[in-house]
């Protein structure tokens, strides 16, 4: 499946060798159907493409799977000569394997462009108004929801906020709709795949009024973290709180900004991290993020992450060729965003909140799981996380950019077993003490009143999930519940860099 392809995501839910020899593959690409011509505008360089076949961009597809592909030994058997394009054809070549609870093995497995996967994972750009919808109920009697804006973008300014409920979408139903004609138009309103494409919305505001909005799509830029600030809270001290959606290239400097000013003026008692619509991304900043809770004291002698590779490859890394080493705690910046090579600012705490849901994904379970494995305590407040300890090198050929799963990822305590996700207060191996608690639509991210920071609040003082009076205002306050974010997949999932 292409990342950007969300529609087709939405559709679902709204219709109801041993040697280690890893020449192969990289002896055989670039031989393409439709060769890209002229200069790489990210390397400067000619592109690498030559002519070739279909046939050859298949070839090498089998061949990259069989040797790189974590679970190469699932992957049943399949008559390439049955696909008419190389992205129908790499849809085959993964597990059908399910969880012990069921669910696919492999979930992650996708394609972009390589154009869009560029341009989004170094700039966090991409077409859309600038919000981020979430799915409440996903069959009739449907309720689509916004999660949260970005400041500046098309919705921020017709005040498309937290809550804000979608009635129609050019017209269409969006509760009670059925057809495909009527749901492609919701999809293309919804998601649009272009700028300057234009949709008209009739909105319910918290307040139970509505009104009718135009949104035009436009070039967004995404603001990984926003909302960073101090929450008073008197006896108990000072709790810093930011949300934190996005491990984009563009978070390195947003996270040491927001640590930066949380040490401000006496500094912070405890952290709330926010991170229930993260789906992850690069896995250094995670480090990073990391580092800056801990401090230096907690992280020496040991590794925020230890990769392994499938069973063909034990020692060496079967895309850079390298010996496979830890992922440490990275204690300067990476130059992502920031300037490279500059202390990181820590805040040296020996415990830290973290709201997740659904959509806590990948190198998000990763901070998690790596503070874990240095003994920083960590609290978890909201549902069970999307569960995915796995990851992958992107692979360009032809234009297209792959991502299929080849190594898992441990924690210093070489805890890496969670494939169904943290669930806050079990009791299982690597769980984390905490509570379940509901999205709250009602209020606004980082509003002490929230039920999921609430309830972090209200943690701090009194460890128990009984009691929480945000529990009565979900019953109270209409929209609530997990529901389902809608973001690129590719912001679901744990990326290296070469």
């Amino acid at each position: 499946m292409r990342c950007t392809a969300l529609a087709a995501v939405v559709l679902t839910l709204v219709s109801c060798g041993g040697d280690g020899n890893t020449t192969n593959w990289k002896d055989i690409g670039a031989r393409c159907a439709t060769p890209r011509t002229g200069i790489d505008p990210n390397t400067g360089q000619a592109y690498p493409d030559k002519q070739g076949k279909l046939d050859d961009e298949k070839t090498w597809l089998k061949a990259w799977t069989d040797d790189t592909y974590l679970w190469y030994g699932e992957v049943p058997a399949v008559d390439a000569s049955q696909y008419t394009t190389a992205t129908d054809y790499f849809a085959q070549l993964k597990t059908l394997a399910k969880t012990l609870s069921g669910n696919n093995k492999d979930r992650f497995h996708f394609w972009d462009t390589t154009a869009h996967w560029e341009q989004l994972s170094q700039s966090g750009v991409e077409a859309g108004y600038g919000v981020t919808w979430s799915l409440i109920a996903a069959s009739p009697p449907r309720k689509v929801v916004a999660a949260y804006n970005e400041p500046g973008s098309p919705a921020a300014a017709q005040n498309v906020t937290r809550g804000v409920e979608v009635l129609t979408v050019d017209g269409v139903d969006v509760v009670n709709s059925t057809g495909q004609s009527n749901i492609d138009i919701l999809n293309n309103g919804l998601f649009p795949q272009a700028v300057n494409q234009t949709h008209t919305f009739t909105l319910k505001d918290l307040d139970g009024s509505t009104r009718q909005v135009q949104l035009m799509s436009t070039n967004v830029t995404s603001t990984p973290v926003q909302n960073v600030h101090t929450i008073d809270t008197g006896a108990s001290g000072k709790a810093g709180y930011m949300l934190f959606n996005d491990h984009l290239a563009t978070a390195e400097k947003g996270l040491i900004d927001a640590v930066n000013q949380l040490k401000m003026n006496g500094g912070i008692d405890d952290l709330v991290i926010d991170m229930r619509y993260n789906g992850g991304g690069y896995l250094a900043i995670a480090s990073e993020l990391a580092y800056m809770i801990a401090g230096p004291s907690k992280i020496a002698g040991r590794f925020f992450e230890r990769l392994t590779f499938n069973d063909k490859h034990p020692t060496v890394d079967p895309v850079t060729g390298d010996q496979i080493s830890t992922t440490p705690f990275y204690s300067t910046s990476l130059g992502l965003s920031a300037p490279g090579g500059a202390a990181l600012p820590t805040l040296g705490l020996p415990r830290v909140f973290v709201l997740t849901g659904s959509g806590t994904c990948s190198a998000s379970e990763s901070v998690l799981n790596g503070l874990a494995g240095i003994d920083v305590q960590v609290i978890q407040i909201g549902s069970t996380s999307c569960g995915k300890p796995y990851g992958f090198y992107p692979q360009d050929n032809c234009g297209i950019t792959y991502f299929s799963i080849q190594f898992k990822g441990v924690n210093a305590k070489s805890f890496g077993d969670y494939a169904d996700g943290f669930v806050p207060g079990a009791t299982t191996a690597g769980s984390f003490a905490g509570c379940g608690v509901a999205d709250d639509f009602t209020h606004a991210l980082g509003d002490p009143a929230e039920a999921r920071l609430a309830a972090a609040l209200a943690y701090r003082t009194a460890p128990t999930c009984t009691g929480l009076s945000a529990s009565s205002a979900l019953v109270l306050g209409g929209a609530s519940g997990e529901g389902r974010v809608i973001k690129s997949i590719w912001q679901q999932n744990r990326i290296l860099r070469r």
